[in-house]
């Protein structure tokens, strides 16, 4: 059974992690000469979706290595 400890710091964790996650993607984003963004929406650029996505996708990688030790 999952005590409360160990629910709390799972929460924490789980938190922490989107929160580093969104600020180092917004991050990204400012670095990248254009506007990320309106390159996907408006102008439906595959290659910058794809840029965005493995982006995504290694960041959350580094955080889950992070957070689990």
């Amino acid at each position: 059974m999952i005590t409360l400890d160990v629910f709390l710091a799972t929460v924490l964790y789980a938190g922490l992690g989107i929160v580093i996650f969104i600020v180092s993607f917004v991050l990204v984003d400012r670095l990248t000469p254009g506007e990320l963004w309106r390159e996907i929406i408006e102008r439906k650029n595959v290659a910058v979706a794809l840029l965005a996505g493995a982006v995504a996708i290694g960041i959350s990688n580094i955080i889950a290595a992070a957070v689990h030790g």
